[in-house]
């Protein structure tokens, strides 16, 4: 292993994540009951869902280059300071107005975990332990899922929902503690890094340091693989954020659950996205030491995702009961944390320098863009049922594993076009 600082960092990045999940679930599991004192429906949840949306994808953007300017350790200093205010804030809501405006900053802080993630892979691990080192982080996810709703429906038995909003936007002030005194510098600088671990992570194969290249954001947006990553996570995100933002509701229309039950059923699913977190990771790594080029890994973990997803969307349409409902979603987001894992890691498959955090807020992005579309959709389409959604999910997750077959390109890392070196050296 050449020493553990780096696994000691991406866990407490996954941690992170788990309290990112923790607070942004805790709406959606007290539902019924915020709904019902602040005077809100069905209709008004959809509303804040977008609301949270459009402001965590300019967010996503907004801290991609917040991370490449300020770097890692402030930036996710800022970003979950922020956000544990925001979620504290929660408990004095009492009208719709500002809760809204409390989800805007919420979604803005929170995504900033993403990009900062991903420039923390990039710096901290050699490219055939990154996609594992993905899984850990995105593994966080499903564990501060499945944490939430027990979690969050046992405090709201015990507290309230408006203290219970506070004790969790307390979780992200601790969990600095340990961040700053233990990130105090990238690798190339940090004291606590053994010799023979700096070698290691500076082993990067075929990796971004053959590249030489740190592309300006109108430079990525030429290269046909950003659009790879830009347009699979278009397409396969909603999926995600599907049951995220509307498994509590699901359960609580299709089978009647009150806050109690939705916190016995809600955490089955993301099991399973803890599990494809960590397979997926490890698969593309596997095959990486076994000899497959970096792309042909990556691509046939996204596919084998893509092919676990669509068959039980399908099945989730026709669920007769909220057990196999759950095991049904547990499939779905296996799959999708599988591909998800993989695709996150191409910004610093592709690209070296400056410009992982800013492509991988670029993607973030895109990603809410086309969850917007299912939250717009989601009302619409589930008045007499969920079927439909579920089988419009399984239509799109074809396009997302097609769109990077086609544009994700033969090489890693891609290279700079003469043109691009023409204007650095003239600049």
């Amino acid at each position: 292993m050449k020493g553990g600082l780096r696994w000691l960092i991406v866990s407490l990045v996954g941690l992170a994540t788990v309290i990112n999940y923790i607070d942004r679930n805790a709406l959606a599991v007290m539902w019924p009951a915020v709904s019902k004192d602040i005077g809100a429906d069905k209709a008004d949840y959809a509303l804040l869902v977008t609301i949270f949306m459009v402001a965590y994808a300019f967010g996503q953007s907004l801290f991609g280059k917040v991370f490449d300017v300020i770097g890692t350790r402030m930036g996710f200093a800022v970003s979950i300071l922020v956000w544990s205010l925001s979620i504290a804030a929660h408990s004095l809501v009492r009208s719709l107005g500002l809760l809204s405006l409390l989800r805007v900053t919420l979604g803005i802080s929170e995504a900033g975990n993403w990009p900062g993630a991903v420039k923390a892979n990039a710096l901290w691990f050699p490219p055939r332990e990154r996609a594992l080192a993905q899984g850990i982080f995105n593994s966080g996810a499903a564990i501060g899922a499945i944490i939430s709703a027990p979690l969050v429906a046992l405090l709201f038995e015990l507290l309230g929902w408006r203290a219970t909003f506070l004790v969790v936007g307390v979780l992200g002030f601790l969990w600095l503690l340990p961040w700053l005194f233990i990130y105090r510098a990238d690798p190339g600088a940090h004291p606590w890094l053994s010799e023979a671990e700096r070698a290691h992570i500076a082993d990067r194969g075929e990796a971004n340091a053959k590249a030489g290249w740190s592309p300006t954001l109108r430079q990525l947006l030429r290269q046909k693989q950003s659009w790879a990553i830009i347009v699979s996570r278009f397409f396969l995100d909603p999926v995600w954020w599907l049951f995220v933002s509307w498994l509590p509701i699901y359960l609580a229309e299709s089978f009647g659950f009150d806050v109690r039950q939705i916190g016995l059923f809600a955490w089955v699913p993301f099991v399973g996205a803890m599990l494809g977190s960590l397979g997926g990771g490890w698969l593309s790594g596997a095959l990486i030491r076994r000899g497959w080029k970096t792309l042909s890994a990556r691509r046939f973990a996204v596919t084998l995702g893509g092919v676990i997803m669509l068959p039980a969307l399908i099945l989730t349409a026709q669920a007769a009961t909220p057990l196999a409902a759950v095991l049904l979603i547990a499939v779905i987001l296996f799959g999708f944390q599988v591909a998800i894992n993989n695709i996150q890691t191409l910004p610093s498959d592709y690209y070296g320098g400056g410009a992982v955090g800013t492509i991988a807020g670029v993607g973030g992005t895109a990603a809410v863009a086309g969850t917007l579309v299912t939250t717009w959709l989601v009302p619409v389409m589930t008045q007499h049922g969920y079927a439909p959604i579920f089988v419009l999910a399984a239509a799109i997750v074809p396009l997302g594993v097609i769109s990077l077959w086609l544009l994700g390109g033969r090489e890693s890392p891609v290279p700079a076009p003469s043109s691009d070196i023409s204007e650095k050296g003239t600049a």
